[in-house]
């Protein structure tokens, strides 16, 4: 028989981001902060490639990384709503955490596989903070697909993309409740 751990398991029955817009100081200091990426590096990775490493934004980073939405924005002749949108999350941001997805070379491990590991790591850490009391949020937008912008802000290289933002601070209030999905929609049982 199984040994259940019912916490847990009521905490994935019941977890639910915080909308970023809504968090607040403080954010988690550098220890508390660690903590939450070892349990995200703990996340399911075929042939221990660790196809992903991370990137804190810290506050003082964010004004940075929203001018640099900015002129990407305008390079791209994006209209101001667009760009103000883009920028929203580091002009609003206390902390995040930059998810980079790290493509590497193997003859057993797909790229696809890798990518899906870079999308756990985020999960795991999003869950992680909210598993530690932090209000968090993953977030991309059209800064996360543009090279420019993964280039200039976060000095990326050719194999490497942004998987996500995980933003973490404190929650301000109760996260809003939302539909879920429809078990019944979505599940087939196979056949002998």
């Amino acid at each position: 028989m199984p040994t259940p751990n019912p916490d847990a398991l009521s905490f994935m029955l019941s977890r639910r981001s915080r909308p970023a817009k809504t968090l607040t100081g403080p954010a988690p200091d550098r220890a508390a902060l660690m903590q939450l990426l070892t349990a995200a590096a703990r996340t399911p990775d075929h042939g221990k490639l660790e196809p992903w490493r991370f990137i804190v934004i810290e506050q003082d980073a964010m004004g940075r990384m929203a001018e640099v939405v900015q002129s990407r924005g305008e390079a791209l002749q994006m209209g101001p709503e667009q760009i103000q949108k883009g920028r929203a999350q580091f002009d609003q941001g206390h902390l995040a955490v930059a998810v980079i997805e790290v493509q590497k070379l193997s003859p057993k491990v797909p790229a696809l596989e890798q990518t899906y590991s870079a999308g756990a790591v985020c999960l795991a850490l999003l869950n992680a903070a909210l598993a530690a009391g932090w209000g968090a949020n993953w977030l991309s937008g059209w800064p996360s697909h543009d090279r420019g912008f993964m280039e200039r802000a976060l000095g990326l290289e050719a194999h490497e993309c942004v998987a996500g933002f995980i933003h973490i601070a404190t929650e301000t209030m109760a996260a809003p409740e939302r539909p879920r999905p429809d078990l019944t929609q979505i599940t087939t049982w196979a056949k002998a």
